[in-house]
């Protein structure tokens, strides 16, 4: 007999009512075990919708969400709604004791039945995501980012199969983000941990995510490797959602050297290159953007305007011209 889905949708729809028609419609998936899955979208996709739907938080229109082969109950089924193997964590930190110390929020989800078990566990949790220097302080003394943390320990401490994250780094100041993000791989391939994650920011998913579910309108309409994803989006909506690409029509296309009978052209800024050489389609540099190692640069030329990138940092300023070399683009 072949293994049930691990996490799996079949035919989900979950639609709201008013002006404009939200939810997720007829959505069918596969959470693959072990993995980091990022689910992405604008604002209004249906992203929320389909974690609150995998966590049993909401109960489908129509469909049914499995996990390991059996229905995962709703609120109107459950006491307590959210399916007792998983755990959520959203931008909200709630449900921290804001009074008590970091070390006492987290061990309070285990029972105090062993108490050198107990000990043990928040000391390794808190060790995995480098919050041990922080044990004592009160919640309420943190920042922001910090808080965050305490709020992953205490859903993980207790060993889920699968944590759902939702906008989890939107509180974490940027310094820090990346060693969250790095934690939480870490403890994904040390405990074989499932996530499911909700994100805006691409360089979140593109760093973190070992598989990318694109919605748009309530609807999956692409999915895999971030790479993959990246570097050949089958619709302009993935490309927009995952790069500041320069989107060109037709015609703009076409004084930029470029042929094509789509609609749409997308450059990326890094497919686009300073050209000492030639001296034609001289382009104004319009801004000089400062990245820290990289600049962004923006030109135009006439009513166009392209962003690309610069990693020789001071070399050009603001009302300088140039020519451009375009090594790749895609068509829509």
């Amino acid at each position: 007999m072949a293994e049930a889905p691990f996490l799996q949708a079949i035919s989900v729809t979950k639609t709201y009512g008013g002006a404009e028609a939200s939810g997720v419609k007829n959505i069918s998936l596969d959470i693959e075990p072990g993995k980091i899955t990022a689910i992405i979208g604008q604002s209004g996709s249906g992203k929320s919708t389909l974690l609150k739907l995998l966590y049993g938080l909401m109960s489908p229109d129509a469909g049914t969400v499995n996990f390991k082969g059996e229905r995962i109950w709703g609120p109107e089924e459950k006491l307590i709604p959210g399916h007792d193997a998983m755990k959520m964590v959203t931008q909200h930190t709630n449900d921290l004791n804001l009074f008590a110390r970091v070390w006492d929020n987290v061990s309070a989800m285990l029972p105090s039945t062993n108490v050198r078990f107990k000990e043990e566990k928040t000391e390794e949790i808190l060790t995995q995501l480098n919050m041990m220097q922080l044990a004592k302080q009160r919640v309420a003394d943190l920042s922001g980012g910090e808080k965050q943390r305490v709020a992953i320990a205490r859903a993980i401490i207790t060993r889920p199969e699968v944590l759902l994250l939702d906008e989890p780094f939107n509180q974490v100041d940027t310094s820090f983000r990346e060693g969250l993000q790095h934690d939480i791989r870490q403890i994904v391939k040390e405990t074989g941990l499932t996530v499911v994650m909700v994100s805006h920011d691409p360089a979140e998913v593109l760093s973190m995510a070992d598989k990318l579910l694109v919605l748009k309108d309530g609807e999956i309409i692409e999915s895999g490797h971030p790479k993959s994803l990246y570097q050949n989006p089958l619709n302009l909506y993935t490309a927009e959602l995952l790069t500041n690409c320069n989107v060109l029509n037709a015609d703009e296309a076409k004084f930029c050297g470029m042929q094509t009978h789509n609609d749409h052209i997308v450059v990326y800024p890094e497919w686009i290159r300073i050209n000492k050489v030639l001296k034609t389609s001289r382009w104004k540099i319009k801004q000089v953007l400062f990245k820290g190692f990289y600049e962004d640069l923006i030109l135009e030329n006439g009513d166009i305007v392209l962003r690309i990138v610069n990693d020789d940092s001071g070399k050009y300023n603001e009302g300088d011209m140039v020519s451009l070399n375009i090594k790749k683009w895609l068509e829509y």
